[in-house]
Formats: C-alpha cells, structure tokens, sequence
C-alpha cells in the first residue's frame, strides 16, 4: 500500500544496481569498497608482521565471502585478506544458488593464493565461519535438488502457525533454543514437503550449505555443533537431532548431517582442487562454525561480563559463556552452542546494515557517505515525525512474527529522504533495546561491545545506539571478528593455543550515552511498539512460557 502517509509491506528489490563480482580488499565502510587486493586494515591492531601462516579461514556471508590467513597464535598475516562480494542484483539475502555461491567461495581462495603465489609453505588448518540456518537438499550424488534458502527466507511462514498447532512450542524451545520461525528448517522442510514434493522425495540428504561445501571439497561432511544448533532441529542438551520434530516431518536420521564429533577435521582434499590450491593440499578442515558463535569469539565476547552488539548485513546481540542450556530461554531470545563446551544467547534482526544500505540506494543514492553522516549528525532524535517498522526481511527477535512485513508510516510532502535514512537506523536501535531488556537479567551490567562494518561507517550510529540502550557502547578495534573467531576455535582445537578465553580484543573507542536524548527516544520506542501491537498482534502468537 503506497499513500501520503505510509509506505508498508517493503522488501529488499530493484533498486540495487547491477554489478558483475569483482574482488575488493576487506573495507570498514558499507558504503565505500575500495577495488584492489591491497592489505585490509580493519585488523592491523592483530596481524603478525613475520610469523609464516599456518590457517586459512573463510568467512561465507550473507553479502560476501572473506578469506585471510592467520599464524599459530591467531594473528592474521599483514595483507593476508581479500574479499569477494555477490552480485548486487542478485542480492536478497533468502535463497542463493547452491554452484554460484560455490564459485563465489573458489574465487576467493583463487584472488587469495595468486596474491601469495610466492608462498611454498602449506596450510596446515582450515577454518570457516558461514552463516547459520541455511537449508539446502543434495540428490545421491551431491547434486543440488533446491535452491540454498537463508535466514531471510520467509516462505514457510504459513508453516509456523501450523507447527504452533502440533506442539507446545515453550517445550520445543527449551530443547531446541529456536522458536517455529521461518528462518529455521522445521517450518522450510514442512513448506517443501506440502510444497515441492517432487524435490523432498529426490532429496538424499538435506545440508546447510557449510557442509555442502565440505562435502564438494573434501568428498565427506558432517555438521559441527554450533551450526546444527542453528537449525531449530537440534536438541541442546543431547547434541543430536530432535526425533520428534523428525517424526512430524516424515525427515529420517539418515538424511540429515552426521554431528561431527570433537576434534573431527576432514583430510583430503579432492584431487583437483588440491592440484588448484597447493597450499592446501596437506590442510585439515575443521567443520565450519556459525557465523555469530564465531563473531563473539573473534570479538572477545565469552563470558557473560561481555555483550556482543554486531550490525552487518543482518543484526545480533549475543552473549555466551562456558555451561549448559538454561532450562528455558526467555521467549524473546535464541539459544545455540559454539561448541560442546559453550553456549550462546541472543537475539537476531533480519534487517541491519542491510536495510540500511537499501535505504540508501533507494532514497540517497549517487550521496557520498561523509556527506550523509555529517548530515545524520545534525538531525535531533525522534524529530522526523516518523515510524519505521524494519521488517524488510521479516522479524524474527523479539517477536517471532511470520507475518511481519516492514513499513515507513507518517511520510509527508515534506519529509527529506536523510530523514527516512535517520528513522531506519532509530528503528534498528528500538530493536536492539529490546533484545537487550531481555538479555539483561542473564548478563546484568555487561560491557557492550560492537563490531561490524555498518557501525563502523557511522559514528552517528554507534551514538544513537548509545543513546538509545542509556549504556556506553565500546567499538571494537575489529570490523570484522568472524573470521578470526573461527581460527581461534580451530587453533584451540589443534592443540595451537591452550584455550581462546586467553584472548582478548581492545576497543577502538567508548560512546557514551546522552540521558536527556535516552527520554527522548523513549517516545519513538514505545510509538513503534504500539503499532507493531496493533499491525501483528492479531496474526502472531504469543511467547513460549508466558
């Protein structure tokens, strides 16, 4: 619906431009990516100035595959990192193909080792970091039978309401640490089965696609924990599937990824691949890891005196800490493991940097950045009269809504596009003051740490959110942990480093908060929540447990 007054029911589409993929180095800014294979400087603070590289780790995201190798200790090497981004017309964050994204990983490693063609030293450790929830069914022969569908798919929302009718979902939660979301694959396996049942019944195996690249380069995959956990199929406290949602999925053991046991690495890479990357032709890779678990440990978020606050494509706020599953997790929040030992709580926002980005494409575009932030800057909070739904790419934290869709409401004649850019970045931080009422009582009086090239690009974003949670906010040094969360994670594993809570992160920068602007905020977060209330309250259920 379009009129003078609101524009809702948005989503992520035609406005981003045509770009064939071409390689960039690591950038801190959103908007401003340089081309070239020059050093990224976002991790100059932790690189080795001579040490030989020992690991390779991939970060595969919901924009853009990184690659960097690291040293023995977990630095990165000094100009050891580049970057490959997705075509921006293909850009939609719900479903990817299986091969392009594939090749989009090849030809990372390739910009990688022709930058290092020099080197004859071999890789010894593999380390990923991928995106979480991902879905994706290969044939008997490892063929692709579906599209990869991501976190932002929202095509099995008509499932939720159905599974919120055949289970308690409190009790699902509380072993499975997922709500019946869209995102996660109880609700795609049911859309698909009643859906495509021509592609459920071809279906041999159903992977995310961190193991379908395992499986590609190394001829074998199994899931680690931490990305199993992610899938709102896996039982918490038993690290194995969950039989009964199995059941009611008519989805059998056989089919699903082994859990891969502690220390598991795979070996041999497939002959052409090690004939294309030498380097790697003796490596071990460790089974991949999700992209937040990994986050928070490149961040130096583990243990619950550390909160991470990360805006990049999509948005998170997670804390973790060494332990058990709680018992129940607040209905507002997830729960997953980085690993067997660790667990991980948060929440997650569809649209951060993402949306962000759109909205600047959309309404700003051909402004260069430091013209737009300086013109943020000056806009007073709340002052735009308007409300800013983000649900571009749906809700999911906090509250788990299928049906919400994103809106921009109070649009008027005179209303300037800087303003509908300024109401966005409030509305995401609405978001995060939510998910941080509810991670409070598990972690009262945490540090606040933020990372992600989003905040990064904008200090005015860094302050409202400071602002808005009435907390200091800590920039981390780091733009982009990821990647050297999952080298921690292996080198630990490896027996490299004794454990990964020796290391910590400095921070770049404090913001402090503006009480007098935290009040003023108030008004626009409770003005968003009302109407969230009277849009979705008809059509979501209510939280586990309460």
């Amino acid at each position: 619906m379009l009129c003078a007054t609101s524009w809702t029911g948005l989503r992520f589409g035609q406005s981003y431009r045509a770009r064939s993929c071409p390689i960039f180095l690591m950038s801190n800014a959103l908007d401003e990516i340089v081309e070239g294979l020059d050093p990224w400087p976002g991790m100059i603070s932790v690189m080795a100035a001579s040490r030989a590289p020992v690991l390779l780790a991939l970060d595969i995201g919901s924009s853009g595959v990184r690659a960097a190798l690291f040293d023995d200790e977990g630095n990165e090497i000094r100009g050891a990192g580049v970057r490959v981004d997705y075509p921006l017309d293909t850009l939609d964050f719900a479903n990817f193909d299986a091969e392009e994204l594939l090749a989009h990983v090849t030809a990372t490693l390739d910009a990688l080792f022709a930058r290092f063609q020099d080197s004859t030293r071999s890789i010894e450790l593999i380390a990923i970091s991928c995106f979480w929830h991902s879905l994706m069914g290969v044939d008997a022969a490892g063929t692709a039978t579906t599209p990869v569908f991501g976190w932002a798919d929202t095509s099995g929302a008509p499932a939720i309401h159905e599974l919120r009718s055949k289970f308690d979902e409190a009790r699902v939660h509380a072993r499975t640490g997922c709500r019946f979301h869209p995102s996660y694959w109880p609700a795609k396996l049911h859309r698909l089965r009643q859906q495509d049942p021509a592609a459920f019944r071809n279906t041999t195996r159903w992977l995310s696609f961190a193991d379908y690249l395992t499986l590609q380069f190394f001829g074998e995959t199994a899931a680690s924990v931490s990305m199993a956990s992610g899938t709102g199929l896996f039982d918490q406290r038993t690290c194995e599937w969950d039989g009964e949602l199995m059941e009611m999925l008519a989805v059998r053991v056989e089919s699903l990824p082994e859990i891969a046991s502690p220390q598991q690495t795979f070996n041999v890479l497939r002959p052409a691949y090690a004939a294309r990357w030498p380097q790697l032709s003796e490596a071990r890779l460790f089974p991949a890891v999700g992209d937040g678990a990994a986050n928070n440990v490149g961040a130096g978020c583990i243990a619950t005196d550390k909160v991470a606050l990360m805006i990049g494509t999509s948005g998170a706020m997670r804390l973790s800490f060494k332990g058990d599953p709680l018992d129940q997790t607040p209905g507002e929040l997830w729960s997953y493991r980085i690993d067997r030992d660790r667990i991980i709580i948060g929440g997650a926002l569809s649209d951060g940097g993402g949306l962000y980005k759109w909205i600047r494409e959309s309404f700003l575009f051909g402004t260069d950045g430091e013209t737009i932030e300086s013109e943020l800057a000056l806009l007073s909070p709340d002052s735009h009269g308007l409300t800013v739904l983000p649900f571009w790419s749906g809700e999911r934290s906090t509250g788990w809504n299928p049906d919400a869709r994103g809106g921009i409401l109070g649009l008027k004649l005179q209303t300037r596009p800087i303003e509908i850019l300024r109401a966005t970045m409030e509305a995401i931080a609405y978001r995060f003051a939510m998910i941080a009422d509810a991670l409070e009582p598990l972690a009262p009086n945490a540090r606040l740490i933020a990372s992600g090239h989003a905040l990064r690009s904008s200090p005015t974003w860094m302050q409202m959110l400071a602002d808005v949670l009435g907390r200091d906010m800590a920039l981390s040094e780091l733009s982009e942990a990821s990647m050297r969360g999952a080298a921690l994670l292996a080198l630990e594993a490896a027996g490299k480093i004794r454990t990964i809570e020796e290391f910590s992160v400095p921070v770049e920068m404090v913001f402090a908060p503006n009480l007098r602007r935290h009040e003023q905020y108030q008004a626009g977060l409770e003005r968003q929540q009302r109407i969230y209330k009277q849009l979705f309250t008809k059509t979501s259920d209510q939280k586990p447990g309460r």
